[in-house]
């Protein structure tokens, strides 16, 4: 049974995913920027797997 914080970290989980993708469409993507949501996006994959 999925609980509503689960739902809450996989919206926030595609939300990076959204933000990465916006960042490396960018002309000159930062790799600062995109190292750092790649980092969050894993900490709540993490997250969520240990919840299932």
């Amino acid at each position: 049974m999925q609980t509503t914080h689960q739902t809450a970290l996989e919206t926030k989980h595609a939300t990076i995913d959204r933000r990465i993708a916006e960042e490396s469409r960018r002309p000159m993507p930062d790799a600062t920027i995109l190292a750092g949501l790649k980092k969050q996006k894993l900490h709540l994959k993490e997250e969520i797997v240990a919840l299932d």
